[in-house]
């Protein structure tokens, strides 16, 4: 059965890393009473031996593990570039460990006890910010499959258009005829699928066209 978030669309993972037990128990059975799916671990490198989700997720991390600590593996996790919103939770208020946690990235910082709402409400965000990173993450995917479909002349123009230049002293620039700038260019619109040129000139952003030039 697939999970829901409280925007009711389908998928996400929460993973829950704590070395207690019951509190492992408790969480888990709080969090898929809210329809997420759960995976529990009991230090930090038993999750980072796990397997990246291929749905949005997001992890309930203990601050205090024995060996890799809640802050080494959230630094660990930056190291081998695995992006998953991070709701630290600890039975110790600390405010130093909480603005280093909150500066590295964290989504929130919970001290036990801690009301259900409070931790479920940051699931949920956690999971609809994680949902529009891998959006946008596979949009520029596409986008960049798209760019490499084109040709290295194709790509010049492209890159010229998007910079503003009109087709004639694109032509001149590249030593071509006018007539020619204007095949590639409808070429270049063709295969980035672009509806026009403001759109084309958006991927061009995307892509950091510009900076490159």
């Amino acid at each position: 059965m697939s999970s829901r978030d409280s925007s009711g669309q389908a998928g996400g993972t929460v993973f829950i890393v704590d070395d207690d037990p019951s509190v492992r128990t408790a969480l888990a059975a709080l969090i898929r009473s809210a329809g997420h799916a759960v995976r529990t671990f009991a230090s930090a490198n038993e999750f980072l031996d796990s397997p990246a989700s291929e749905t949005p997720c997001c992890l309930v991390l203990d601050v205090r593990l024995p060996g890799l600590s809640g802050l080494d593996l959230q630094l660990r996790m930056a190291e081998l570039d695995r992006e998953v919103p991070i709701i630290f939770i600890t039975g110790h208020a600390d405010v130093p460990t909480s603005v280093q946690a909150m500066k590295a990235g964290a989504l929130e910082f919970l001290t036990k006890p801690f009301p259900d709402e409070d931790l479920l409400g940051a699931i949920s965000t956690a999971l609809a910010l994680d949902r529009l990173r891998r959006d946008r993450r596979a949009h520029q995917d596409e986008l960049n499959a798209l760019y490499r479909s084109l040709t290295a002349r194709e790509r010049e123009v492209m890159s010229l258009v998007v910079a503003g230049l009109p087709n004639k002293q694109i032509a001149a620039q590249l030593g071509r005829k006018e007539i020619t700038i204007k095949v590639h260019r409808g070429n270049v619109m063709r295969k980035m699928r672009a509806v026009s040129l403001a759109d084309l000139v958006r991927m061009g952003e995307s892509l950091k066209l510009l900076e490159k030039k």
